[in-house]
């Protein structure tokens, strides 16, 4: 019979990274950051500028960095709660403290085997394989031969804790913020918790090209049918716990290119108008695409989206995210707990909720690409795949990797520039 995860042990590892997009902390940083996100993009400061007046809206600064920092404590208070003594660092593929910095002081620390906990629950590019190939060329710059970093000759392994959309502290957690926000949305109308439960919950989450989706079903559920499940097993927790079973459906937000490339839809601006027209007067916001209340959700939900739903006349109240709730912070070091016993090789039982089993330890061949069936040639860590060779000539590829392997990589961003999410597109 599988056992349990054995508690009170993270061996073999002796580290745990907290691995997420990094975001500015006041003025003078917006416009560096943006470069850092957009490098190689050949993005005008100009165009950056603009973009760059999101975060004037909260002066200059980030809600994500702070925000990380509340999840690095509240992990290492639940790992203490559990009795397990292990440092854990904090690490941002585009601001600091930069990932390269977080791995060389782990490093200096003594740790030779890492474990990464990405702040991106779902599957894509933009939330995998993004985070793997900046792993990839930072542990290059820390010493490693091989393209992967996977050679240990950086002086330390870093491995990646596999997503986590489907396990079942992420779910509890974000049905228990919707359940919160519909006893808000009772709180300001007025009316009784059964009126105000019935109003429509629109699950919201980053647009990414329908490319990028494609590409992310290549091994396993697509990015969409990620964010179908979830939002069907919430609504589900959400329904219990109401006494009926709720209407919901999924938006998009922070969509950008050009608009002759398809992204996923709708837009939640654009269902609400919608809606609107045919009558809804509220409405519940769950943004079950991203882990925090990062500025993809402060600025495009609860400045915009909000703003669309005053002029509407709906009253709209916006759930909050998984952030550093007991379940979803429980959830993760189960996971750690879960993959260490796996590296020991025992035979752990995998915790998930709903139709999916569980997302793979190590990434598949193929896993989480760009483009579906296009290798761009650029090393990825914590995967299956063949060591990078160079590229086609003839195939398309994104921009070079930075020469400096302490820079953030070339590949950031193919969202929104203002892009500071950690789960999907949203990374």
């Amino acid at each position: 019979m599988p056992t349990t995860v054995t508690p009170m042990s993270v061996a073999p590892y002796d580290a745990i990274l907290l691995f997420s997009f990094g975001g500015p902390n006041g003025p003078e940083d917006v416009l560096p950051f943006l470069r850092n996100v957009t490098r190689g993009k050949n993005i005008p400061d100009e165009r950056l500028a603009v973009v760059g007046e999101h975060y004037a809206h909260f002066g200059g600064r980030s809600p994500i960095n702070a925000q990380n920092l509340e999840l690095l404590e509240a992990l290492r208070s639940e790992l203490a709660r559990r009795g397990v003594s292990v440092p854990v660092g904090w690490g941002n593929r585009n601001w600091e403290p930069y990932t390269l910095d977080a791995l060389a002081g782990l490093r200096t620390e003594g740790a030779q085997r890492v474990l990464a906990i990405v702040t991106s629950a779902y599957g894509s590019y933009s939330g995998c394989r993004q985070y793997r190939e900046h792993l990839a060329a930072t542990l290059v710059g820390l010493g490693a031969t091989t393209p992967t970093g996977n050679d240990g000759d950086a002086g330390l392994v870093v491995d990646k804790l596999r997503h986590y959309l489907n396990q079942p502290g992420f779910v509890r957690a974000n049905a228990d913020a919707v359940v919160e926000a519909y006893a808000t949305l009772a709180e300001r109308t007025g009316r009784s918790p059964a009126e105000a439960a019935a109003a429509p919950l629109v699950f919201v989450t980053h647009s990414i090209p329908a490319t990028m989706n494609e590409a992310s079903g290549a091994q396993r559920p697509s990015y969409l049918d990620q964010h179908l499940e979830v939002g069907a097993l919430v609504a589900a927790q959400v329904g219990e716990r109401l006494g009926h079973p709720v209407e919901w459906t999924l938006a998009f937000c922070s969509r950008s290119g050009p608009p002759s490339q398809p992204w996923l839809e709708p837009d939640v601006n654009d269902l609400r108008t919608e809606r609107a027209a045919a009558g809804m007067q509220s409405v519940v916001l769950a943004p079950i695409g991203f882990v925090s209340d990062h500025m993809e959700v402060a600025f495009d939900l609860d400045t915009e989206a909000l703003a669309t739903a005053r002029e509407l006349g709906i009253e709209a109240v916006r759930a909050g995210t998984a952030g550093t709730r007991a379940p979803f912070v429980e959830g993760l070091v189960d996971l750690v707990l879960e993959r260490a016993a796996a590296e020991r090789g025992e035979d752990v039982v995998r915790a998930t909720v709903g139709a999916f089993d569980a997302w793979p330890d190590v990434c598949r061949p193929g896993c989480c690409r760009l483009r579906a069936g296009v290798d761009s040639g650029v090393p990825a860590a914590c995967g299956s795949d063949d060591p990078a060779t160079p590229t086609d000539p003839a195939t398309p590829t994104d921009p070079a990797t930075p020469t400096d392997p302490a820079a953030p990589d070339a590949h950031a961003a193919h969202a929104a520039p203002h892009d500071d999410t950690s789960t999907t597109g949203a990374r």
